[in-house]
């Protein structure tokens, strides 16, 4: 629970009367900005207990008929996009809680917390419907898959930080706390198993071009930057 909101938290306890059903809701508008309450304006409020009373902390409260609700969607687009089930329910539960009306501070939207300008790119019209959220985030994650050939450590340090975080420390998972921790958080979700070492592997492109009407095969230990290769290990 972020600090600042502890403290707020705190101090409304000091200026409320201590009550069983004392409770403090917080949301992100529109424009992102914190909203407190103590009533529940806001559908995907979280609800925070104020010290002193038996009430827990809550995420976004989301029920199992939503879910099962969500469920078609999951599998249609994951197999769809050829990813397992289970790697897009993690994305979803860490990036939203399952919660289609979740914004984050940077703008991020919906189930997969897609940027404005990536749902842009996906032609998501709607990043509010878990159907159009689903389909724009299980296509942005293949394209992730694909361009880190199948990695999917590498493909969700970039769904979180960026691809080009990925390649300016060269195709690692950046060194970032946060990326850091989403990664594994998703993994541990999705049973995803950390890429082996490649240092004890050679790593061949092949390329076929035609000159002059026939196949010329070409290998370079440089990925291509265009067109179709073949990779193959030594």
């Amino acid at each position: 629970m972020p600090i600042r909101l502890l403290l707020v938290a705190a101090c409304a306890a000091l200026l409320w009367p201590t009550q069983a059903d004392a409770q403090i809701y917080a949301w992100r508008d529109a424009n992102g900005r914190l909203v407190l309450s103590d009533r529940q304006l806001d559908a995907g409020a979280t609800s925070y207990a104020v010290p002193g009373t038996t009430l827990r902390a809550t995420r976004p409260l989301v029920s199992n008929a939503f879910r099962d609700r969500i469920e078609p969607l999951v599998l249609a687009h994951a197999a769809r996009q050829r990813i397992r089930p289970d790697l897009v329910r993690a994305v979803i539960q860490v990036e939203s809680g399952f919660n289609p009306r979740a914004r984050s501070p940077k703008g991020a939207m919906g189930l997969m917390q897609l940027m404005p300008s990536t749902a842009q790119e996906l032609g998501v019209r709607n990043a509010y419907d878990p159907e159009d959220n689903i389909r724009g985030g299980t296509a942005y994650l293949r394209q992730l898959l694909d361009r880190y050939e199948g990695n999917e450590e590498l493909a969700l340090a970039a769904y979180n930080a960026g691809a080009g975080a990925v390649e300016k420390y060269g195709r690692v998972v950046p060194p970032y706390q946060e990326t850091r921790d989403y990664v594994k958080r998703v993994g541990s979700a999705a049973g995803v198993e950390p890429a082996p070492p490649t240092t004890s592997r050679r790593v061949l492109y092949k390329t076929i071009e035609i000159v002059d009407g026939h196949q010329v095969r070409r290998y370079s230990s440089e990925r291509p930057s265009s067109g179709t290769f073949e990779i193959i290990e030594q």
